[in-house]
């Protein structure tokens, strides 16, 4: 019995000394949650953070690129098709198609004919046409490589391919960039920075520099979206590293000029575009940290004019709209929104002004394709922070870019899709590949006809137009739409119910702007 009393007395005690360290454990648990901060571990989000690319070799290990280095030839010719986009938005700097190729105002019931197609590597590198031939800077997966393809205009057999490996990890795709082209030349901009010049009819390598390691260029978080420009035989790229800008004769590979970049502006995925301001040609780029007005010519070729920081933001994609009046029109998505500067030049001085800035709800604005300038009027598709004008197409007038002329409405949205002009028509191609043809219009949403021409998904790489062949991508696919005035019969059920359908839009458009 004695030992039952004991044996009871020590449970009795145990239980106690249990309930009280439970009550303890309890105190110190609430505690914790109150202090307790949950948002203490998140990281702030940067655009790219998510799926920033880790560049090969950035560890410590030196990777040797030698540019230009391989070359096959294939059994393609080259055409004597007429037409040419030979540069990053076209003849002009400015996305609009100039030729007078009359071009289908409507489709037959399952769209434009497809005259050859291409596979390609996962990316958005968009095609440039010249003297019959097409020029893409594709991203060979198998070989690890950059690799500049040239394919015959009319049929897509390819005629030769000029490559070297350089290590590119998936970042939504690797190629990103545009060619420049002329009679004699084809340059290109690699994901990685490297630059590549070669003769544009045999593919024989002529130079190359590698950004990364000449200029300590930074390649950008989803990879080089800069597109070179030739001006005359003159190569125009921005390093943004010890150098702004640099001029390269494509000829020799002899860098002619360099701007330097005191500020350490950073390279952006925007592209150098030319303006002339008061009879002197400029290039405009905008960086990550400013925006610089460079000389293009005489003595002072490659010092900077003016620059400003008015618009900055981490991640800029389209490029300077440049205005005949000095105006430029500067836009980014991720919250930047869009600016209007205006540059005034007097005596040999220059000065820069905003005019108007605004975020992405309440004006024009874009994420990743440039803004086009037609018959004085602004039109882009709205980046994804628009509000209720997120991802339609839209219609500005430049004097004052938060007054919506018109919209594509709500049912008409197009992601980040490309967008031209030609033949007093416009074709926009939303990022899940369907393409839709509209009037050129400046007052209304004007559809013509829509097809859905490409199978894959993301349809981000610029379009190119040339003799009425229309060279549409997706992220592993090119393929080339015959969309000539002639050749394409037969009514579209959206051209059939036109009329009804543009009452319909008109409404939906004024409902969606209010």
């Amino acid at each position: 019995m004695a030992q039952k009393a004991i044996h009871s007395e020590s449970q009795k005690h145990a239980s106690v000394w249990s309930a009280a360290a439970a009550a303890i454990l309890a105190v110190i648990c609430l505690a914790w949650w109150l202090a307790y901060d949950p948002t203490a571990d998140f990281a702030i989000h940067v655009p790219g953070m998510d799926h920033a690319p880790e560049i090969p070799g950035s560890a410590g290990h030196v990777e040797m690129i030698r540019i230009g280095e391989f070359f096959d030839s294939f059994d393609g010719r080259e055409s004597t098709l007429p037409g040419s986009w030979p540069r990053f938005r076209g003849e002009n700097f400015d996305n609009i198609n100039t030729e007078k190729v009359p071009l289908a105002n409507s489709w037959p019931a399952g769209g434009p004919e497809v005259l050859w197609s291409v596979a390609l590597g996962e990316g958005h590198a968009a095609p440039v046409v010249f003297d019959g031939r097409v020029y893409l800077l594709d991203y060979d997966e198998e070989n690890k490589a950059d690799a500049l393809r040239c394919f015959s205009l009319a049929d897509g057999r390819e005629i030769w391919r000029r490559w070297y490996q350089v290590r590119v990890k998936r970042n939504h795709g690797m190629s990103r960039t545009i060619p420049a082209v002329t009679g004699r030349y084809v340059v290109t901009i690699g994901p990685r920075c490297q630059v590549m010049c070669a003769d544009s009819r045999s593919g024989d390598f002529i130079w190359g520099i590698d950004l990364e390691k000449e200029y300590g260029t930074e390649t950008p978080l989803w990879y080089t979206g800069q597109c070179p420009l030739i001006d005359d035989s003159l190569a125009v790229i921005a390093p943004a590293g010890t150098s702004l800008l640099i001029g390269v004769d494509c000829a020799s590979g002899k860098v002619v000029w360099k701007t330097p970049n005191p500020s350490g502006w950073q390279m952006s995925h925007s592209s150098v575009m030319p303006m002339t301001l008061n009879g002197r040609k400029i290039y405009v780029y905008c960086a990550i940290g400013g925006m610089a007005g460079v000389s293009a010519e005489g003595a002072d070729a490659g010092q900077v004019l003016w620059e400003t920081t008015a618009f900055t933001s981490s991640v800029i994609a389209p490029s300077p709209v440049i205005f005949d009046d000095g105006r430029i029109f500067m836009t980014a998505g991720y919250g930047a929104g869009g600016m209007m500067l205006k540059v005034s030049e007097a005596g040999g001085h220059y000065s820069v002004q905003k005019l108007l800035e605004y975020k992405s709800a309440d004006g024009l604005a874009s994420e990743q394709q440039t803004p086009v300038l037609y018959q004085g009027f602004l039109f882009s598709i709205q980046p994804k922070d628009a509000g209720i004008l997120r991802n339609q197409l839209v219609c500005y007038h430049p004097d004052d870019c938060t007054q919506l002329i018109w919209a594509s409405g709500k049912t008409n949205r197009f992601g980040l899709g490309p967008f031209l002009f030609a033949d007093d028509k416009m074709f926009v191609l939303s990022d899940d590949g369907v393409l839709t043809l509209l009037e050129a219009s400046t007052s209304a949403y004007q559809p013509l006809a829509q097809a859905k021409v490409l199978d894959g998904h993301d349809a981000w790489g610029p379009m190119a137009l040339a003799g009425g062949r229309l060279l549409v991508r997706d992220s592993k696919e090119m393929r080339c739409l015959d969309v000539g005035a002639g050749r394409n019969t037969g009514q579209t059920n959206l051209e059939v119910h036109n009329s009804q359908y543009r009452t319909r839009m008109t409404r939906m458009t004024r409902i969606s702007a209010d």
